[in-house]
């Protein structure tokens, strides 16, 4: 669809300049020679309007042309991006084509956008700071349209990310908690990615965030067994699943100077409270089924420790 629309728009900017030449070849010579000045003749404009027009729709056209045939193999993120930077581009061409051919004087239009231009960075301080980091995430790609974020206090997926502003479908925040969405939408400027940090939780790359599910016995609790039984609950659950990931963990890890021992599958680690235990089952699990996977799992091994209540307690009492 964008195709066809980008040759009717080219094919409307050879009419329109075809248009315009014709208007100019049968303007009367004296009206060309001896012009009066301040005064513009009705045919001279009409020409120089067909012009301008033949500039818009020729960078239209060009634009949904180049965008059709660059997106037929690319990703939905790599579609966005394409488009936010086509857009800018034959955006920025056709204005200069319309102000050149308006003005027909082409080196007093650059000096005069320079000048503008200088102007404009006192007035526009935070929108150009924003559209800078716009550029930044287009180079850098610290997040990228599709990807869970965080930035400053706002989190959520990001469903646009514009030349100015992030929009995030928004998660936790006053409404909802534990990563679910609240179906508010935030927008963020983009000059943030250049003055705070940017949480990034993991998007398609590696889409896997490590998770931990506390759960409290009592210290007559045969630790032993509970820790063997939480880590036989996890492999169960999770299968192969976080084994894949762990090497794909490893992989990202191999690429960086970060030496760290990776764990092949779940781990428990005891932390010893004032009157209970702490169990920490540790494990891989991709980051938007991370609350359900935390909630399933809670579920099963309580049901595992209710079936050995001679092995395993839990604290009862103001105590807990």
């Amino acid at each position: 669809m964008r195709r066809p629309i980008g040759y009717a728009s080219l094919a409307s900017a050879v009419a329109a300049a075809v248009a315009a030449a014709v208007v100019t070849a049968t303007t009367p010579l004296a009206d060309l020679e001896l012009p009066t000045p301040g005064v513009t003749s009705p045919d001279a404009v009409a020409a120089t309007l067909l012009l301008a027009a033949a500039v818009v729709l020729a960078a239209n056209g060009a634009y949904f042309v180049v965008y059709g045939f660059a997106v037929r193999r690319a990703t939905k993120r790599r579609a966005h991006d394409l488009r936010n930077v086509l857009r800018l581009a034959f955006g920025a061409l056709a204005l200069a084509g319309v102000l050149g051919v308006v003005t027909d004087r082409w080196v007093g239009l650059l000096v005069s956008l320079g000048v503008v231009g200088f102007a404009v960075t006192f007035a526009l301080q935070q929108p150009l700071l924003s559209l800078v980091g716009w550029f930044y995430l287009m180079l850098k790609r610290p997040y990228a349209v599709g990807d869970r974020v965080q930035m400053g206090d706002a989190a959520g997926d990001a469903t646009e990310v514009d030349f100015f502003v992030t929009t995030l479908w928004e998660i936790n925040g006053p409404l909802v908690s534990t990563n679910q969405p609240s179906g508010r939408v935030v927008t963020v400027p983009n000059s943030q990615v250049l003055s705070s940090e940017v949480v990034n939780f993991g998007g398609d790359a590696f889409p896997y965030v490590w998770n931990e599910l506390a759960i409290q016995v009592a210290y007559e609790t045969d630790l032993a067994f509970a820790r063997e039984r939480m880590i036989a609950v996890a492999d169960d659950y999770l299968g192969e699943e976080m084994a894949t990931a762990v090497d794909g963990y490893r992989d990202r890890l191999s690429e960086t100077a970060v030496e760290l021992e990776v764990s092949d599958g779940p781990t428990v680690n005891v932390v010893q409270r004032e009157s209970w235990v702490e169990l920490r089952l540790r494990y891989l699990v991709g980051h938007r089924r991370a609350t359900r996977t935390r909630n399933d799992l809670y579920d099963r091994i309580v049901a595992e420790f209710n079936d050995a209540p001679d092995r395993v307690g839990f604290p009862v009492g103001r105590n807990r």
